[in-house]
């Protein structure tokens, strides 16, 4: 990486805020519908899939910058960080959120009823 480049794509830009808050509110979103599936493993493991799906939305998204399909100045490895930095902050909202709530726990989510006989 050549120092012209540095100046070009600076860590302090409005371009990573906006990769940091996309990414974040992908998770949330994600997350939120995966927990609302009537799928149990998807939704105990919601957080994980939600933080899965906004990584992918963010490669994609830098995959498309390479190919140039988007009007930017191309991929960027610190996109990809504040993409990174996005999802984790998303990731641990949404774990504090779940550990301090009053919602049941996961082992009763993980426990299947038996109908009598």
């Amino acid at each position: 990486m050549d120092s012209g480049n540095a100046y070009q794509d600076p860590w302090l830009a409005p371009d990573k805020l906006y990769h940091v808050l996309f990414c974040f509110s992908l998770t949330l979103i994600f997350s939120a519908l995966a927990s609302c599936t009537d799928y149990p493993f998807i939704r105990i493991h919601s957080i994980r899939v939600g933080s899965i799906l906004s990584l992918l939305a963010g490669a994609a998204k830098e995959a498309a910058d390479h190919l140039g399909l988007f009007p930017s100045a191309g991929a960027s490895f610190k996109d990809a960080i504040a993409d990174i930095i996005g999802v984790l902050a998303a990731s641990l909202v949404l774990s504090l959120l779940r550990k301090y709530s009053g919602r049941p726990g996961l082992e009763q989510e993980q426990t299947r009823r038996v109908l009598p006989v």
